[in-house]
């Protein structure tokens, strides 16, 4: 096989494990809907709408802090579900699998929410929020990260695994 073919072969498996990892990222999504709406249930916490807020202010609009865009936010935690899945199915597909790339893949879901938030100006760092509210988010994000990888580590074998590099030197 030429190089070429080998890079173009390569290139396709990281396509397709993309694809099925977004759609894996859409099931980690439906279960922290899932959550998030019980947990509501229970602890009568109101929807935030920081996500939404971050996403049109992407888009060149100035949204209020009372602006409470639904559908919006539907957009931003969906897109954002399936990005992050894409991820984790490329991670499948090279070796980076089970629980150590869940809990990765829980700070990575983490630190890019609250790097659009914060650079866009409409949240607050984590570290000035309630306690409860700190909590809330790890554990909902966690939620997502480990079904997305449990989905994504059945759907995507990994072909593209290296052992070169096993060891420092």
């Amino acid at each position: 096989m030429t190089r070429h073919a080998r890079t173009s072969d390569r290139n396709s498996t990281l396509r397709a494990a993309a694809a099925r990892g977004a759609a894996a990222g859409l099931v980690g999504v439906a279960a922290m809907t899932v959550a998030e709406k019980l947990e509501q249930a229970v602890t009568q916490r109101p929807s935030s709408y920081v996500p939404a807020r971050a996403l049109l202010t992407l888009l060149g609009r100035e949204p209020s802090d009372r602006d409470t865009p639904a559908t919006w936010n539907h957009a931003m935690h969906w897109g954002t579900g399936a990005l992050l899945g894409a991820l984790r199915g490329v991670w499948a597909a090279i070796g980076i699998r089970g629980s150590h790339a869940n809990a990765t893949h829980t700070v990575v879901r983490l630190a890019f929410d609250q790097t659009v938030e914060n650079a866009t100006g409409v949240g607050a760092p984590p570290a000035s929020w309630p306690s409860p509210e700190r909590r809330v988010d790890v554990a909902h994000k966690t939620l997502y990260s480990f079904v997305t990888g449990l989905v994504a580590d059945r759907w995507i074998a990994p072909r593209l695994q290296s052992r070169r590099g096993v060891t420092s030197h």
